[in-house]
């Protein structure tokens, strides 16, 4: 919220590198933690600065010619979603062969690593605008929302498929898989997370849906794909097999909606793509936290039967937000619409 819409201000490729640099001197911080207090405030500190990503995104939509922008960013989304599923599996067999502690500094190695890729491979790219104030620069992200008329139903349909469905499938698959009749570990469930890696190699294509005019559609599409898995997830909770194939599926809907909005989010305005995004991530961290949330309140309530009743009952919402909204997307597309 208060580092990325700087992307659309400063020198982006400076920006990159000084919060990498942050990134790796928290994660060496987290290494060598005497303390649990220590500990927390440096993963504090990480969950601050480690958003290089979120102002790589915007900068490939900048670098990408329009008609292939959203193939671009489809690709670089699905390397953020690849490395959040490798991170989990691989970080829980790091710490069982050399300690939580190395997960750290493995991580601090890898992240020089990038940084210097970087800072060698991105070109120099000038400020976009002139910062007149930081107080105007914030007060600019909450307006983008006056002057983009579509961007409150693309911030719907994410917040409602990525941050609630998706978190409440996940997190309550975790209390599923871990009681009877599976009592899986949390090796073999992390195993089962790994259906997500679907998604991400289905994401390298989804972004060319944009690219081809077919995003409005594509995007029902998506929608419907998670309701029918979510219905899918009612029936059939006792066979893993079934689970597997429900969770990689839904996965394939979750990101394909994700790369579409975003897509779609850039094509909103050359001048403020790392505001959108800004509004765009803050939007799913806010839907997630409630989604998580429930997952435990339905699961308390229900167990996976309530779960799924309620992922039902906010896809077929997300379903009916996109029904009402395809005309003003048509409109956008046909270069009307704001």
């Amino acid at each position: 919220m208060f580092i990325v819409p700087l992307g659309d201000f400063v020198r982006r490729k400076r920006l990159i590198a000084i919060v990498m640099t942050l990134s790796i001197i928290a994660l060496i911080s987290c290494a060598l933690s005497p303390s649990f207090i220590i500990l927390a405030l440096s993963l504090f500190s990480m969950g601050i600065v480690t958003i290089s990503g979120q102002i790589i995104l915007p900068l490939a939509g900048d670098l990408s010619r329009d008609e292939e922008r959203g193939h671009i960013v489809g690709i670089v989304s699905s390397g953020i979603t690849t490395g959040i599923l490798f991170s989990r599996f691989f970080s829980g067999i790091i710490a069982g062969l050399w300690g939580w502690r190395s997960v750290y500094i493995i991580a601090a190695v890898l992240n020089l690593v990038m940084a210097l890729v970087m800072i060698y491979v991105l070109p120099e790219i000038p400020r976009k605008n002139k910062l007149e104030s930081y107080k105007g620069l914030l007060f600019s992200v909450f307006t983008t929302f006056k002057r983009h008329s579509t961007l409150v139903r693309i911030l719907l349909h994410s917040g409602l498929i990525f941050g609630l469905v998706f978190n409440i499938f996940w997190t309550s698959l975790t209390f599923l898989l871990s009681a009877s009749p599976f009592n899986y570990d949390t090796f073999q469930i992390g195993l089962v997370s790994l259906a997500g890696l679907v998604a991400a190699i289905a994401g390298l294509g989804i972004g060319k849906l944009q690219d081809k005019g077919l995003s409005v559609p594509a995007l029902g599409v998506f929608i419907l794909i998670c309701l029918i898995t979510m219905v899918c997830g009612f029936i059939f909770s006792d066979s893993i097999i079934a689970i597997i194939i429900i969770a990689a599926t839904l996965s394939i809907g979750v990101q394909g909606i994700s790369v579409l909005s975003q897509a779609r989010l850039f094509a909103l305005s050359d001048e403020e793509r790392s505001r959108l995004n800004t509004v765009f991530v803050v939007n799913n961290f806010l839907f997630g936290a409630v989604g998580s949330a429930s997952a435990s309140f339905l699961w308390a309530m229900g167990g996976w039967s309530y779960v799924m009743i309620g992922a039902i009952a906010i896809s077929a919402m997300a379903l009916m937000v996109w029904l009402s909204s395809r005309s003003s997307f048509h409109e956008f597309d046909n270069g009307i619409g704001n």
